[in-house]
């Protein structure tokens, strides 16, 4: 079982009880917490728990504690030091306001430096990053609704496709950590079974029922896909145009990895090239809404066909599907994109449906994805 990387000395822990209580403190033995003291052999074999006994005096008066942080165990969506967080936070709260449970007095993080520090007042957390220079890539393509694409924007299609084939070539064994990743695909708040929930209802481009065949089908595809750990990779996980930032010629910074260091590299691709095709209907419509105009599908071909000779990863285009789906619905939403015509949201919910049809994905196919609905 995996255990709690940092690990919590006596002496640290004397100092943050004494910041905690304001009183003098005096540890007098640690011991592992069993549920059930001298019952003999537990039947239960796991848990996600790894709580230890504090035994101390606070200002003279004798008190037993109990410390407890969550297991990182491989699967159980405890994976990442963010699960952990979310558990004890959550805990602090919900311990406190249920009746007769356990007293939380606090919540905190271990420091790598082994120090304890409290968190029980926090509100919100933030972030600080350094600013990274650039335009916003989209800001390229909907510079093309208007023009041609040059060699310039071949080069970039053909840089990030290269980019992407290199991060995704770091791999990693870990079956439950795939196995999350897919079924976060549909059923994570930010994913499709979110993203529907977000929709309003009743939405004529997209009825009840729609809905309910679009995740009866990514229910099916997440049971095909669960067991392709080998592809586990390092991955971006929100990469698309508002998030890569172009410099000078092909150099460009990302903004905003999301869902964790490991996933499906089709999320990536489908992430990205997605959007050539959002593109290229926007400035189809209205004359042809059904229709990837140019050169935003010689783009999407350019940059799949040059991540497929750079990673060598033909079986992508068996698993690509599902991610198409997610995003498309995620770029037909009215919430998220305001001022898209109505015809265009329909060819991109559309080509969602048809993704989530058993079958590898098949860039001939494409016009054909977006065509009314027989």
């Amino acid at each position: 079982m995996a255990e709690p990387t940092a690990v919590i000395g006596r002496a640290a822990l004397e100092r943050y009880l004494v910041g905690l209580f304001r009183e003098r403190v005096e540890i007098l033995a640690l011991r592992p917490l069993k549920a059930v003291p001298d019952a003999g052999v537990d039947p239960k074999g796991f848990g996600y728990g790894v709580p230890f006994e504090v035994e101390c005096l606070i200002d003279g008066a004798r008190r037993a504690l109990v410390v407890s942080r969550t297991r990182p165990a491989q699967g159980f969506g405890h994976d990442y030091p963010a699960d952990r967080a979310w558990q004890a936070l959550y805990g602090h709260a919900a311990y406190n306001s249920f009746p007769r449970h356990a007293r939380s007095l606090d919540v905190g993080f271990v420091r790598q430096s082994g120090e304890l520090v409290s968190a029980a007042d926090a509100q919100e957390f933030f972030q600080l990053v350094e600013k990274a220079g650039g335009r916003l890539y989209w800001l390229d393509l909907d510079r093309m609704l208007e023009g041609f694409a040059g060699a310039l924007d071949t080069a970039r299609a053909e840089t990030l496709a290269r980019f992407l084939a290199e991060a995704h070539a770091v791999r990693r064994e870990e079956p439950t950590l795939y196995q999350r990743r897919i079924r976060e695909l549909v059923a994570h708040g930010e994913c499709l079974m979110g993203i529907l929930d977000s929709y309003p209802h009743p939405y004529p481009l997209l009825p009840p029922a729609a809905c309910e065949a679009i995740e009866r089908a990514a229910v099916g595809w997440r049971w095909r896909l669960r067991d392709r750990s080998h592809r586990l990779a390092r991955a971006h996980g929100d990469f698309h145009p508002w998030n890569i930032l172009f410099r000078e010629g092909t150099e460009f910074s990302l903004l905003d990895r999301s869902r964790g260091e490991w996933g499906e590299p089709a999320d990536d691709v489908a992430a990205l090239s997605v959007n050539y095709l959002f593109f290229g209907l926007r400035k189809s419509a209205p004359r042809d809404p059904a229709a990837v105009a140019e050169p935003f599908l010689s783009l999407f071909l350019t940059f799949l066909n040059v991540y497929l000779r750079a990673s060598g990863d033909h079986e992508i285009l068996e698993v690509l599907p599902p991610f198409f789906a997610f995003r498309a619905l995620v770029i037909a939403h009215p919430r998220w994109y305001p001022a898209l015509a109505d015809d265009t949201r329909a060819a991109l919910i559309r080509f969602a449906r048809r993704m989530l049809e058993a079958a590898p994905f098949d860039p001939e196919t494409l016009p054909a994805m977006f065509w009314p609905l027989p």
